[in-house]
């Protein structure tokens, strides 16, 4: 089994050390390893789940379905997405065979354990003013214990660091709702939750770390 004894230097050291990570399971299914990727400089760190099947093939993450979503949502707040970092709480695709597709499978509190090595490590080089967590497994990396989304809507928390944390749906969500007036409302919270996120990027460091 491969483990990281020592913290890497730098991003590009990093990613090279996920690729040969072996801390739990999910590397032996997976095609390859999604490690975060985006601006060194950022001052807004963006936490998803896991990578899905799009992002597994092409070893990047947020490009699929969930991703376009999150681009659209990036665009509408005015963030740019090249000014801001964009990770994962588990760095491997998690999947049920189910003839030729693959399915998402939610990871479970191990797995989540096992990778939160790697995104303390992003979030120590990367140093972000402010984390969005983008659903229920990325809050539950970041605070280390399981929390509701809804009882993080509509306020900031700060981290053990001092760093606020934002938490909101993951983008995948809004492809679930087959209601349009409901999904309608849906975007409507996210986007109020990144407009949340951008003005503690725009506030510095100072002023993020010191909200409520």
């Amino acid at each position: 089994m491969f483990e990281a004894k020592v913290r890497a230097a730098s991003l590009n050291q990093l990613v090279r050390q996920e690729a040969q990570c072996t801390r739990c399971p999910l590397y032996r299914d997976a095609t390859q390893v999604v490690p975060g990727e985006g601006n060194r400089d950022a001052t807004l760190m963006f936490v998803g789940e896991q990578p899905g099947d799009k992002e597994d093939l092409a070893g990047k993450p947020f490009v699929g379905p969930a991703g376009h979503i999150f681009d659209e949502a990036l665009v509408e707040v005015g963030i740019e997405r090249s000014s801001i970092f964009v990770t994962n709480a588990v760095k491997h695709f998690k999947f049920e065979p189910r003839g030729r597709k693959r399915l998402h499978k939610r990871p479970n509190a191990g797995e989540i354990e096992s990778c939160k090595w790697w995104l303390v490590q992003e979030r120590m080089l990367i140093a972000p003013t402010a984390i969005v967590a983008l659903g229920a497994t990325a809050v539950r990396s970041l605070l280390g214990r399981p929390m509701s989304i809804s009882s993080l809507r509509g306020r900031t928390i700060t981290l053990e660091d001092g760093t606020p944390l934002v938490g909101t749906i993951h983008p995948s969500y809004l492809l679930r709702i087959r209601n349009a007036a409901d999904r309608a409302d849906a975007w409507q919270s996210f986007i109020a939750d990144l407009v949340r996120s951008r003005k503690l990027m725009e506030a510095g460091p100072s002023r993020a770390r010191g909200s409520e």
